[in-house]
């Protein structure tokens, strides 16, 4: 075994997971979850069929990762928050062919307990407030917070807050690595290092 397994975690037959990746206290990994290197699954996590987990992905305590979600490489999913994947769930009626896809891209930070409603994309390197509740799309590198979540500014790959309008024309660097961002109306571009 290439992967690190709690003795309490149940990995059913099938599921594909990456080396150096750690599955923790009482994890249950469905057959279909595909699961990359070096992925943490924290206590009490969930993975179902139709998910795909990218490299370097922390998944802390008590997640459920249904199906139809992807996360690409280095997504950070904050304590007990919680992905949907039926827009509008009845219990006396079926909805399993109504799975809408939710993607979270690179290098995104979905905060303790904030939620994802089914159907959006995350953009690279979003932030995601705790408590925030996303029903929308979100762009990269936007900063996320409130019920329902709103844009309250921009954040630099390292996690810093950068100085910048929500929207505009404007540029700055990241405080702590010096790296440039420019701002073109709702889009933020990490510029290539000269």
């Amino acid at each position: 075994m290439s992967h690190y397994q709690h003795p309490s975690a149940i990995v059913d037959d099938g599921a594909q997971i990456g080396e150096g990746s750690r599955v923790w206290h009482f994890v249950h990994v469905c057959p279909g979850a595909q699961i990359g290197k070096g992925v943490s699954l924290g206590q009490n996590v969930f993975v179902g069929n139709k998910v795909v987990i990218g490299d370097h992905c922390k998944i802390q305590n008590n997640v459920s990762v249904y199906d139809n979600v992807t996360l690409e490489e280095g997504v950070f999913c904050g304590p007990s928050m919680v992905f949907t994947n039926v827009y509008n769930p009845r219990s006396l009626i079926e909805r399993k062919d109504q799975y809408r896809d939710t993607l979270v891209k690179k290098g995104a930070t979905l905060g303790a307990n904030c939620t994802i409603v089914c159907g959006v994309t995350i953009g690279e390197y979003a932030f995601v407030g705790a408590g925030a509740v996303i029903n929308k799309d979100v762009p990269a590198y936007a900063l996320m917070v409130g019920v329902p979540a709103r844009q309250l500014g921009w954040m630099s790959e390292f996690g810093e807050r950068l100085e910048l309008p929500v929207e505009g024309e404007a540029e700055c660097l990241c405080p702590h690595t010096g790296a440039r961002y420019v701002l073109r109306g709702n889009n933020l571009s990490k510029m290539d290092a000269q």
